[in-house]
């Protein structure tokens, strides 16, 4: 029987972040009922009233992060969007560990640096190169109509009517860009830290996983849109609880869309 090298060097225990629920992972995701819309929401609420006050303590910390990076011009725009996906994955590592039965602790805020912080990051950086481009092609399709309403001199109705169609036009194909994205990115996280996955691939996944589930997620997002403006009457303090079951009910999405 060999013995143990006391020269070795020590073995991490983070490598215990990445271990894969016991489940089995559907490629591509699978198509979940249209009330299921609901139920993530109903579920990230229950994972929510698991820890409520670290919830609201790690909503409170990441606001600041978010605040102070927006102080920054254009650098903190950047930054902000390569840490969302690290921090995001280590709030998915928490809502595993809730899930489970353990503890939900601030510092799984920011177990995405030590879980897979490279792949997180390329999510992220992919995600500002991706936005960059979609800015540019709305600035081409916008751009000389705005710059010949705005460079001075009267303009009749004819030629500003022209550039406020162009202008519609631009945000129209802007939005229509940044939804795909944003299906690429919802689960990428989640699937990263959970499963293993690469970059590409895991915003491959997510982007089918949220295609082949379009109704749910309608209904999904009506109801957050219903829940964002009552969180928002009383200060925006009922963010401090919407926020949580946002971020939750992502991971109640991805248990129900790629875990069977």
């Amino acid at each position: 029987m060999s013995t143990p090298n006391p020269y070795a060097a020590p073995k991490a225990p983070v490598a215990d972040e990445t271990v894969v629920l016991p489940n089995n992972f559907t490629p591509g995701g699978r198509t979940a009922a249209a009330g299921r819309g609901w139920s993530w929401i109903a579920e990230g609420w229950s994972l929510f009233m698991k820890s409520p006050g670290i919830w609201i303590a790690i909503t409170i910390i990441a606001l600041v992060i978010f605040i102070v990076l927006g102080f920054i011009p254009f650098l903190g725009a950047i930054v902000l969007s390569l840490l969302m996906p690290v921090l995001g994955g280590g709030i998915m590592l928490g809502c595993r560990a809730l899930d489970e039965g353990k503890d939900l602790e601030v510092q799984h805020l920011f177990a995405g640096f030590r879980a897979a912080f490279g792949t997180l990051a390329a999510i992220g950086a992919i995600y500002v190169v991706a936005s960059i481009v979609i800015v540019l092609i709305a600035v081409v399709l916008t751009g000389a109509s705005l710059f010949g309403l705005f460079a001075g001199g009267p303009q009749d109705a004819a030629a500003m009517a022209s550039a406020f169609r162009s202008m519609a036009l631009g945000m129209l194909v802007m939005l229509a860009l940044f939804v795909p994205l944003a299906m690429a990115i919802w689960f990428a996280p989640a699937l990263v830290v959970l499963n293993g996955l690469g970059a590409v691939e895991a915003m491959k996944q997510s982007f089918a996983g949220c295609l082949k589930n379009m109704v749910p997620f309608l209904l999904y997002g009506v109801l957050l849109l219903i829940a964002s403006i009552v969180a928002s009457l009383p200060f925006f303090l009922g963010w401090l609880a919407l926020g949580p079951v946002l971020v939750a009910s992502i991971y109640a999405g991805y248990r129900d869309v790629y875990l069977s």
